[in-house]
């Protein structure tokens, strides 16, 4: 793969339908999805749970990059070969997650501000010599009573744009995850009201700070109703109402939005970004970067034992490809009975 800048390497991810696996768990995140399979989380369970997924048939063509935790860049496979050329292997790039987690913001209860900014530039630096090709930075927006603040908003957008900018220095293309919270019982019309508002000032901090569009994706979460809201909206109608986020937003020079699940369901997870798709007319790729939507069901069917590899990376190739469909406005739900 001959990328020679940043904006042939943020092109290429999200070409010809591909996505993003997320494959960036903390540690404390990869324990309690391994306590529901009844797996301890060792760092060698870990590597053995992550080997397979990177070595699923499934990857190629259909996923365009592999957003890791540090512990994951690091590691080799059982046969000694990196993770990183499992992944390329696959015609896939190596990402890395760079933030630092959450830090509750003062005067502001229930808001956080994401941390890491310290120190970064050393760490992009390895990161960037270890071949790793773009980053992920992920701010979190609660919604409830009276937040989210715009203080909240306009210091983790700010923190974004300083690390979009530090890992562009560093020649790799910056992901932008302004994650508004599915937690809660809100209407889809407060998601799209923090939405809309964490969009505005996400892309006027990138551009005061000089960063640049052609080589950043943008990884939101999509407008639907909070997960204990009585009246849920339809595929339809977050669809539609997704897209006038965007396009009222996202400058057209973008090359690529690539959505977080956020907890939904994977089918549904699908579903939503094929309805989009399928509705078409934005200047952009709109595709996944989804963990959960799909890893699930891989998960279930592993349960940590060496002769459920197959099945599940079977698991997991389905899920890809379900997902290439969607980003491609060619996705049935009768393509999901096999």
């Amino acid at each position: 793969m001959s990328l020679n800048n940043i904006e042939e390497i943020a092109t290429f991810i999200v070409a010809d339908g591909k996505g993003i696996l997320a494959a960036d768990e903390s540690n404390p995140t990869c324990g309690k999805r391994f306590d529901s399979i009844g797996v301890d989380s060792t760092e060698e369970n870990r590597r053995d749970y992550r080997e397979m997924l990177f070595r699923s048939k499934g990857m190629k063509g259909n996923i365009g990059g592999v957003i890791l935790f540090d512990e994951t860049i690091r590691q080799s496979a059982a046969d000694g070969t990196s993770l990183r050329d499992v992944i390329l292997g696959q015609s896939s790039l190596p990402g890395i997650k760079v933030d630092k987690g959450l830090q509750p913001i003062e005067g502001c209860p229930g808001e956080t501000v994401t941390v890491g900014l310290d120190g970064l530039d050393g760490r992009l630096k390895e990161y960037a010599s270890m071949g790793a090709k773009f980053t992920k930075w992920r701010a979190v927006i609660n919604i409830g009573e009276g937040i989210p603040s715009d203080k909240c908003i306009d210091e983790n957008m700010q923190a974004l744009a300083e690390y979009a900018k530090c890992a562009q220095d560093n020649g790799m293309v910056p992901i932008v995850e302004p994650e508004v919270l599915m937690d809660g019982n809100h209407s889809i019309d407060e998601c799209y009201e923090a939405t809309d508002r964490s969009l505005k000032s996400l892309f006027v901090h990138l551009e005061k700070n000089g960063v640049n569009i052609k080589g950043t994706i943008l990884k939101p979460n999509m407008v639907t109703s909070g997960k204990d809201c009585s009246e849920q909206a339809g595929v339809d109608e977050v669809a539609k109402r997704t897209l006038d986020c965007l396009m009222s937003n996202v400058p057209a020079e973008l090359p690529g939005i690539t959505f977080l699940s956020g907890g939904q369901p994977d089918v549904r997870a699908t579903a939503h970004l094929d309805a989009m798709n399928k509705i078409g007319g934005f200047p952009w790729k709109l595709s996944f970067s989804y963990g959960r939507a799909l890893q699930a069901p891989a998960l279930k069917a592993w349960e940590g034992k060496p002769e459920n590899i197959s099945t599940a990376q079977d698991e997991l190739s389905h899920r890809a490809e379900m997902n290439k469909l969607a980003s491609l406005g060619e996705w049935e739900e009768k393509f999901e009975v096999r």
